[in-house]
């Protein structure tokens, strides 16, 4: 699962105060589910991206939660999309590897919190019930732009 955050407001850098991760540095958080990698593909002036990737453990997982018991094809409850698909271990990664962001703080440049900022957030997979209808509900009226692209 990945996600991407990026700015394009002068300086564009500033993104990495905001989000208290140092652009020259891989970052690493565990989370119940596996590791959630931060780093950034692009850090100028112009433009900063932030990445997020979470690499989720699913032997662990069905080790952790002893899956089904029974012998019904003994492989299955280690096929699944789990480690594919932006869901709940998505959400637990970004509250830990971004909380203090998420509260609204900034320690070395306060005034940044205040500024409005031009981002484009990208989830590379999320599932939705109820399509992209619900999508533009949701953010739309929010004043975000929604762009969906099917992967069926």
């Amino acid at each position: 699962m990945l996600l991407t955050i990026s700015t394009t407001r002068y300086p564009a850098s500033d993104l990495s105060y905001l989000l208290h991760k140092h652009p020259a540095k891989i970052q690493e958080v565990e989370i119940t589910a596996g590791k959630a990698h931060i780093f950034y593909t692009e850090s100028t002036e112009k433009k900063c991206t932030a990445a997020l990737l979470l690499d989720i453990d699913p032997i662990g997982l069905v080790r952790k939660n002893r899956g089904p018991s029974g012998n019904d094809f003994a492989l299955k409850q280690y096929v699944n999309d789990r480690p594919y698909v932006a869901s709940s271990f998505m959400s637990a990664a970004i509250s830990k590897a971004f909380g203090t962001a998420m509260n609204g703080r900034c320690k070395d440049k306060p005034e940044l919190v205040d500024m409005a900022f031009p981002f484009e957030v990208k989830i590379a997979v999320l599932p939705v019930r109820g399509g992209e209808t619900l999508l533009r509900h949701l953010f739309e009226p929010l004043g975000y732009t929604v762009s969906v692209e099917s992967m069926c």
